[in-house]
């Protein structure tokens, strides 16, 4: 295909047009994202470029990946002058959405492993105002780390307790200067969680007292919940676009029409974030408990359910389960009788919420890789789908049917081997998968599974390891009368 150019002439031909019509990329710094991810660049930077469009944000973005692994990513948007195509496709009160942006909103992109003093610098930023995340569950975690001067920080509230304290030395504390967090991970008290482990890393690392109460005091940590199916790159369709476009963009991203974020916080930073200015669906919210509980309990523990019996199953996406008879009616029986029952919402109205996620989820536009989902599959099993396993028992003295194949679908999921470039793990028909999850989560289930096939472990015991394994669940989940038991029924089937 001579007529595609190259990702980099995606800058060559059309930057200047951008730049020209929407200034994002030449506005002042205001955010700091942590976060490379397909999430937040189809869901918080599209809001930011619509906020610029509009003139009512005029702030530009600099980006910097949680993990080591998000390096190439990085090295990705500067090769492409930090530009990235966003396709936004479905159906919307009806009728077809498509539509496609080049998203010019990231002045920079830094790798912080690489350029640790760099990312500090940014702290001493006159113009930065907000800091959004989207680290997955499993990188809102609290890790006990050295503070060692000069080198990088692995965690992220590590990073972010280090970035604060560089703040508040610069600007000799003047609480005028204090930030805004904005988590996005799915986690209930999202930004509670991340204050208090900004808090403890502060007194572990022994940090002055007055710089502590400078956090507590200046500095907003706001629980929030963001509702997005972003899709990421479209595999199947990218060439045949990329000669309809003419340019090769290795960063297109795809979404869903329907977004929604919720914020707990004071309508008055409205004027900061002008996101309901700007026509998004946003709402400042005294409680988010309800748009929490519904939403990850329901939309994304279907989605785990669906990506870790789909991958052993051999199916690809979203879109694939869905439109299989058989699976589902699995996942409607799942949600209907064993999900929406432990909540404590009006039946109809969550119904209705139901049906919308239904709806979402045969969109033919959106082809949602079970494997994006499939990331941090066990952190995510814990906030998605235990505590529908614990209300369910709780309010039923027995455990749902469905929930319980799903358990022991995640073990079954991370049955895997160790390769030179990763792990892998292998469907029910035998062919292969990557697992990707933190080296500590994939060693130990690794280790477990070969004890097993040495017939050094039996099923059993790997179950009530796996169980009582406080890293996984920060409890020991064998005290659910007939749980290991009842696993092991489903389990022994899928081996």
């Amino acid at each position: 295909m001579n007529n595609i150019h190259s990702s980099s002439n995606l800058l060559n031909e059309q930057t200047e047009t951008i730049k020209r019509n929407y200034r994002g990329q030449d506005y002042p710094v205001k955010v700091l994202q942590i976060g490379e991810g397909n999430f937040l660049r189809g869901f918080f930077d599209w809001m930011i470029h619509e906020c610029n469009k509009q003139g009512n944000f005029q702030g530009s973005i600099v980006v910097t990946q949680p993990r080591p692994s998000g390096k190439g990513m990085i090295e990705k948007l500067a090769n492409q002058d930090c530009l990235y195509t966003l396709m936004i496709r479905g159906l919307q009160n009806g009728a077809k959405i498509e539509h496609k942006e080049i998203i010019p909103v990231f002045a920079g992109a830094l790798n912080p492993y690489e350029e640790w003093k760099e990312f500090l610098a940014l702290a001493c930023s006159p113009t930065l105002e907000f800091i959004v995340s989207n680290t997955t569950e499993a990188g809102l975690s609290y890790q006990t780390l050295p503070w060692k001067d000069g080198e990088p920080i692995e965690s992220f509230p590590g990073k972010l307790t280090a970035f604060l304290y560089r703040r508040y030395v610069h600007f000799n504390g003047d609480p005028k200067k204090g930030l805004i967090m904005l988590p996005c991970e799915l986690l209930e008290k999202n930004g509670d969680i991340l204050k208090r482990y900004v808090l403890q890393h502060s007194k572990d690392w022994g940090l002055p007292l007055t710089f502590m109460e400078w956090v507590e005091r200046d500095n907003l940590f706001l629980n929030s919940l963001v509702d997005r199916i972003v899709t990421g790159f479209p595999e199947k369709e990218a060439e045949c676009l990329f000669s309809k476009w003419g340019y090769r963009d290795l960063l297109l991203n795809t979404a869903e029409p329907y977004h929604f974020w919720a914020i707990e916080g004071n309508p008055e930073l409205e004027k900061k974030l002008p996101l309901r200015k700007s026509g998004l669906n946003v709402q400042w919210v005294k409680d988010l408990a309800p748009y929490q509980i519904r939403k990850v309990r329901i939309l994304n523990g279907s989605h785990t359910l669906m990506a870790l019996l789909g991958i052993l199953s051999g199916m690809d996406t979203v879109g694939e389960w869905v439109s299989q008879s058989e699976s589902n009616q699995f996942l409607r029986e799942t949600v209907d009788n064993e999900i929406i029952p432990t909540l404590a919402f009006d039946r109809k109205e969550i119904m209705e919420y139901a049906e919308s996620v239904f709806e979402r989820f045969m969109n033919p536009f959106v082809q949602h890789r079970l494997a994006d989902i499939s990331l941090n599959s066990i952190s995510k099993f814990k906030v998605r789908l235990l505590p529908t396993i614990e209300s369910y028992y709780e309010k039923n003295q027995k455990l749902p049917d469905n929930l319980i194949r799903a358990f022991a679908a995640l073990i079954r999921f991370y049955q895997i081997e160790k390769m030179e470039d990763g792990y892998i793990g292998f469907q029910f028909n035998g062919d292969s998968y990557v697992v990707k999850d933190h080296e500590q989560v994939l060693s130990f289930m690794c280790e477990r599974w070969s004890q097993f096939k040495k017939n050094e472990l039996s099923l059993q015991n790997l179950i009530k390891q796996f169980l009582g394994n406080d890293l996984f669940w920060d409890k020991d989940l064998n005290q659910i009368d007939g749980l290991s038991s009842s696993i092991y029924e489903e389990l022994k089937e899928m081996i």
